[in-house]
């Protein structure tokens, strides 16, 4: 599960920035943001568990980002939700093609939610799909919030993430991806009249509202932040955080 803030100007010389937690189980091999040497054309963290991802970016400019839709009951034998990721970033269709397919297929798995498009000197595009009721469709310029409900659904910690970077997202180019991850590192939770009912029960409801997660055995695994210019230059940052250290590291594409 993830929480994100993006902030969508396709006309812009900054067209693109994103900044975002990254939540799993501690005890999940859940990998940092790497070149994959199976696929040495994407850059993404990898779920070590079933191969896909929740983040990646391919040197063509393909983009994708997933988050989870906490919903019950899970579907015990559905495929793996990271690999629609690696599955866009692979592909060859345009948006609107992949859009008709997730729409086809999305029954199929547990609840998502999918960022996709593409980022570069001749367009950057964005499309939205939820299996939970979002047919595939361009995303809207703006500043857009995304957790584990639909998009810009108002729960108070994607309410925060907006409103913590718009501010720092008005001047792209002044934006530093260290205050990005400090703005992302919110350990609040709040009041309980505030919280959505998403049957995992109040006290695990707490825990989860806060923007950076510290759960037993669950919790904030990492933050990235990518920007991209109107040229098509990318940069992504992420700082994992391990119970020894953390550690930062850059990219450019």
């Amino acid at each position: 599960m993830c929480t994100l803030a993006i902030r969508y100007a396709p006309e812009d010389a900054y067209p693109l920035l994103i900044g975002a937690n990254r939540d799993e189980f501690l005890e999940r091999d859940t990998r940092p943001l790497h070149w994959w040497q199976d696929k040495p054309d994407i850059l993404g963290g990898r779920d070590g568990s079933a191969g896909g991802t929740w983040f990646g970016v391919h040197r063509n400019g393909r983009l994708a980002t997933l988050t989870n839709v906490r919903a019950f009951p899970l579907k015990d034998e559905a495929p793996s939700r990271g690999a629609l990721v690696t599955r866009w970033l692979e592909g060859q269709q345009n948006p609107e093609a992949f859009g008709r397919e997730l729409d086809k297929e999305g029954e199929a798995y547990n609840g998502y939610n999918i960022i996709y498009g593409s980022i570069g000197p001749e367009r950057t595009q964005l499309w939205y799909q939820s299996n939970h009721g979002r047919p595939a469709a361009p995303l809207n310029p703006g500043l857009h919030g995304l957790s584990n409900a639909l998009l810009d659904s108002p729960w108070p910690k994607v309410e925060s993430v907006k409103k913590r970077l718009g501010s720092l997202f008005a001047e792209p180019a002044k934006t530093d991806p260290e205050t990005v991850f400090e703005a992302l590192r919110d350990p609040r939770t709040y009041h309980d009249a505030l919280l959505p009912n998403t049957g995992v029960g109040l006290e695990r409801e707490r825990g989860l509202s806060a923007l950076f997660i510290e759960l037993p055995g669950y919790g904030t695994r990492a933050s990235w932040f990518l920007r991209c210019r109107a040229d098509g230059q990318v940069e992504v940052h992420e700082r994992s955080y391990h119970p020894e250290a953390e550690n930062h590291q850059a990219f450019a594409l």
